[in-house]
């Protein structure tokens, strides 16, 4: 079998959250948290290695609540964002308090990194579909690297499939051509629930979005030699935030588009139908726990997960 990896971002602040870890928060049933949900997907549908990229002040919560149950079940490795982890010649601005987003957080796993893996998030349940069409993608023939070109892979979640009841989300929405490659993807803030659809605010009113368009969400099927693409950027990313700016970040959606565009990488978007929910909002902890508890009345899981 083919060794494949499941890399889950866990290192956030979770601000919107109320200062809270949420990525830790019980939702399921038998106080699953959603981490468990995106493993238990991930090995079901043939990946066979987790690698848990966390704050090393998280390092004992972590293990204590999730990592030392997975370990029971999988390869388990553990990676740890630093803010101050940064190439040689940079150091981290006076008053910064966050890490460098997304990239970094990829950056900071490169030594355990070594086969093609599914990038998430820690608190968002993708369902069963993505883990699996990405899992074939990544594991199918002729994916490497050719002619200096990468060969990686999104799951595209239609939007009104994962909105918030609760406030605005941030989503990358996606231009695809004819083959269903991926041309562009704009990351876009406070998307909304509406009557209609879906809308973002603009100028203090409300823009409609399509709400049948495809939509990142930060599900990217990668390979080793993308980690390569990110060691190159990051330095140019960093000499290219303006002083005084304390919360530049180093986004994957923003790193993909700007390889589409150098012809540095080629990005099959595989589309789900598959219904987010995540915890981005105190309020929506109630709606998750329902939403999970439904689950696994109607047997798509059993409880306890593991």
């Amino acid at each position: 079998m083919k060794k494949t990896a499941l890399v889950v971002l866990a290192a956030g602040i979770g601000s919107r959250f109320g200062g809270g870890i949420k990525q830790l928060e019980p939702v399921g049933p038998s106080g699953e948290i959603i981490m468990d949900y995106s493993i238990h997907d991930a090995l079901e549908a043939g990946f066979n290695k987790v690698i848990f990229i966390i704050r090393r002040d998280l390092e004992d919560d972590f293990k204590r609540i999730i990592g030392n149950r997975i370990e029971k079940v999988c390869e388990v490795a553990y990676a740890y964002q630093e803010m101050d982890d940064l190439p040689e010649g940079f150091s981290v601005p006076e008053g910064r308090k966050k890490p460098w987003g997304t990239g970094q957080a990829i950056l900071a796993a490169r030594e355990v990194i070594k086969e093609p893996f599914v990038v998430v998030n820690a608190d968002d349940y993708y369902g069963k579909e993505s883990f699996k069409i990405v899992h074939a993608a990544l594991t199918a023939e002729n994916t490497d690297k050719k002619d200096g070109v990468l060969d990686i892979c999104m799951a595209g979640f239609v939007l009104k499939n994962t909105l918030s009841e609760n406030g605005g989300v941030t989503r990358g929405i996606c231009e695809e051509n004819e083959a269903e490659e991926l041309v562009g993807i704009c990351e876009t803030k406070n998307i909304v629930k509406t009557a209609d659809g879906a809308a973002v605010m603009k100028d203090g009113a409300l823009e409609p979005l399509d709400p049948e368009s495809l939509v990142s969400m930060n599900m990217w099927g990668l390979t080793p030699e993308f980690l390569e693409s990110l060691k190159k950027g990051f330095p140019e990313f960093l000499a290219a935030v303006p002083e005084g700016n304390l919360t530049a970040e180093y986004l994957l959606p923003t790193i993909v588009d700007g390889l589409i565009k150098e012809g540095g990488a080629r990005v099959r978007v595989l589309r789900t139908e598959d219904i987010w929910f995540g915890v981005t909002y105190q309020e929506d902890k109630e709606t998750v726990k329902n939403a999970f508890r439904k689950l696994v009345d109607e047997g798509a899981y059993r409880s306890p997960l593991f």
